[in-house]
């Protein structure tokens, strides 16, 4: 009995075993000619920005030039909680921002900034206000401020420039003058006998040119190189 069920088990094991190497076997088979998925996808190419990457933001003086300021009075109502903007205002849970733009950071009567602000020195300009606004605690980390930020270049700029009508005033950046559309700014423009700018001639056209001039009769009427005079009339 023992040595009948020790040989049933001893095929059942050796079944096992064959199956599960078979089983190994056609699947190493049946794949071997499948794409397999490498471990890294790509391969970093250089001077070629990875899809998706950040856009290089506009700067702020250039958004400033076109800020909307009825939308930077409502993107204010977000700090109103903690501020007031108010000629001699009173201060909250932040300084009164009364006339704030251009005045010295961390310098407000009656209200104690933290070591961090004070340490940042300088003025509240244009470019230190956008980056306050977009991210108080990385402009000065530490900061007791909580507030986490505008993410939108658009908003800051709205804010700031309405932030500036209260009693700041100082003059806002005017918009650049874009050169006009298909215009080559670094191409010369050569003015033809008749009046009106004409594009300068391509290397080709002036080579050409130069080859159809006639040569000046030298004096004397010889072919020869000489003393180069006045043209011979006809």
């Amino acid at each position: 009995m023992d040595d009948r069920f020790n040989t049933i088990a001893g095929w059942t094991l050796f079944a096992g075993v064959v199956g599960l190497g078979l089983a190994s076997i056609s699947s190493h088979y049946f794949s071997a000619n499948k794409p397999h998925r490498p471990e890294t996808m790509g391969y970093e190419i250089e001077g070629v920005e990875a899809e998706g990457g950040e856009a290089a933001e506009v700067p702020i003086a250039t958004l400033l030039a076109s800020a909307d300021v009825a939308k930077g009075e409502s993107v204010f109502a977000k700090c109103t909680s903690c501020h007031t903007i108010n000629a001699g205002g009173a201060n909250g849970i932040g300084p009164n921002l009364h006339g704030v733009v251009g005045k010295p950071i961390a310098q407000h009567p009656g209200f104690a900034f933290s070591d961090a602000l004070k340490s940042k020195g300088g003025n509240w300009t244009f470019e230190a206000m956008n980056e306050w606004l977009k991210s108080p605690k990385a402009f000065a980390p530490g900061t007791k401020m909580t507030f986490a930020g505008l993410s939108k270049a658009e908003d800051r700029a709205n804010l700031i420039a309405w932030m500036n009508t209260q009693g700041s005033n100082l003059p806002l950046p005017a918009a650049a003058d874009a050169p006009a559309e298909g215009a080559a700014a670094d191409e010369p423009a050569v003015t033809p006998p008749g009046g009106g700018a004409s594009p300068a001639p391509s290397g080709e056209q002036a080579e050409a040119g130069a080859m159809a001039m006639p040569a000046p009769k030298l004096e004397g009427g010889g072919d020869k190189a000489g003393t180069v005079g006045s043209p011979v009339a006809p």
